[in-house]
């Protein structure tokens, strides 16, 4: 499936799972006279990079990468990326739940609710949009109270959860979720060197992602 340019599909797991990368952000920093900075961040959330290329573990992998890269053509259209240590609601070690993350909190009238991930601490927090979770791992609750299946439905390609309207949440309850998610991407090259006599000594190309932001 495909919508602007964005396929619907997952590249293979066994490939993401030895995949290399993480976050980044952008922070302007300027020396001051008088020995001190100011930092400023030009970003609000972070954009993540990935190199795929390390994840590769021999020839079938080789070619289920280049079958991969040729159906998306190169950089045009994107597609998803599981983050082999990012991919869940819950904390690290822990179950997914519907009590995972709170997702916004009720008025009386609204009832689409946009997922999102909080990482926070003592000393401050980010939260970041969830656009692409996993059909049919997303789970909501009212309140504490967990919803049943329909109760609610999901947007899997935008990450938006409609409550039934029957169970539109009251002012000031909160609405939470736990899911699974995948990252939107593409790949941040139309060009894969591959000798193959290099790969069977054990050196693998670079195979660039990077994470698709609206």
């Amino acid at each position: 499936m495909m919508t602007d340019g964005f396929h619907e599909v997952r590249l293979p797991l066994r490939l993401s799972l030895g995949a290399s990368g993480g976050p980044g952000r952008r922070t302007d920093i300027v020396a001051l006279s008088n020995g001190g900075e100011t930092r400023n961040a030009r970003w609000a959330e972070s954009r993540r990079r990935y190199d795929v290329g390390t994840g590769l573990r021999g020839l079938d992998d080789l070619y289920q990468l280049i079958e991969f890269f040729e159906a998306r053509r190169g950089q045009l259209h994107g597609f998803r990326f599981r983050d082999p240590v990012d991919h869940l609601s819950a904390g690290h070690g822990q179950a997914v739940s519907a009590f995972d993350q709170v997702i916004g909190e009720g008025d009386g009238v609204r009832t689409l609710f946009d997922l999102t991930k909080t990482y926070a601490d003592a000393g401050g927090s980010t939260s970041r949009r969830i656009e692409k979770p996993v059909e049919g791992s997303v789970q909501v609750a009212i309140d504490g109270v967990t919803l049943e299946p329909g109760d609610f439905t999901v947007d899997a390609q935008a990450g938006v959860v409609t409550i039934a309207a029957a169970l539109t949440p009251p002012p000031g309850v909160p609405v939470t979720a736990g899911y699974e998610f995948d990252i939107p991407v593409r790949f941040d090259t139309d060009r894969i060197e591959i000798s193959l006599a290099a790969f069977r000594a054990g050196s693998v190309p670079a195979v660039p992602l990077v994470e698709i932001r609206p």
